[in-house]
């Protein structure tokens, strides 16, 4: 697995390959964006970003999913059901500064530990999502 992952990026190896294709990416998606907004909902030090999210999580549990799973190289179902994500765009609203960037890197990294994601494969994740998450700034 190590030699995938430090192909990723640099050849066909996708981070939907990594955490299991077809046979097993979607799932493994599924649960570390369950396990996302289970923190973000329960740690305190998430409160912040949390207050940014409406009460039910149900909907953006699912855009999370729909989106990642298309990000890391699988099925565009994001693209599918919304089209283009404008992800900056359809952030503007919310006041997104680098302490918002930081509580949401944390819930992330936090699930992937709690998941015990490959080491390797989740700092290669996470120094993505990091680009993603930074680039949502808008403070």
């Amino acid at each position: 697995m190590l030699d995938k992952i430090n192909e990723v990026g640099a050849s066909k190896a996708t981070f939907y390959d990594l955490l299991g294709g077809e046979q097993g990416g979607t799932a493994a998606i599924r649960e570390l964006v369950e396990t996302f907004y289970d923190i973000m909902d329960t740690d305190k030090k998430a409160a912040p970003i949390r207050a940014m999210h409406p009460a039910d999580l149900t909907a953006s549990r699912e855009k999370l999913f729909m989106f990642l799973t298309g990000w890391t190289g699988g099925p565009q179902l994001y693209i599918e059901r919304y089209g283009h994500p404008f992800l900056r765009r359809r952030h503007l609203p919310f006041s997104i500064d680098e302490s918002a960037r930081d509580q949401w890197m944390y819930c992330m990294i936090s699930a992937m530990h709690q998941l015990k994601m490959d080491e390797k494969l989740m700092q290669k994740l996470a120094e993505q999502l990091y680009g993603v998450a930074d680039f949502m700034r808008n403070q």
